[in-house]
């Protein structure tokens, strides 16, 4: 328990030096291999956690905010738009 709670407190520390792009990467990577390694089964849990965090990293960066604190939209016809956060 001991060793968990300083590899967060560690981690949070080297995080927070990142820019808020970077931030983003790190987060999805993490929780796609926390997803990944909690639904694979038990003899392929490295595999399902590589896996999850490349698809975490990469849907981090496609579906993360705009760069200058805005955020991508879409209408009603499909047409993708950038505006400021609501």
């Amino acid at each position: 328990m001991t060793r968990s709670l300083l590899l967060i407190v560690g981690l949070s520390l080297a995080i927070s030096a990142c820019t808020p792009a970077e931030q983003r990467t790190a987060i999805g990577a993490v929780g796609g291999a926390a997803v990944g390694a909690a639904v694979s089964s038990d003899k392929d849990r490295e595999k399902g956690a590589i896996v999850g965090a490349i698809v975490g990293a990469t849907a981090a960066q496609l579906i993360g905010p705009a760069p200058g604190g805005k955020c991508y939209y879409r209408d009603q016809y499909g047409n993708q738009y950038v505006a400021a956060c609501r």
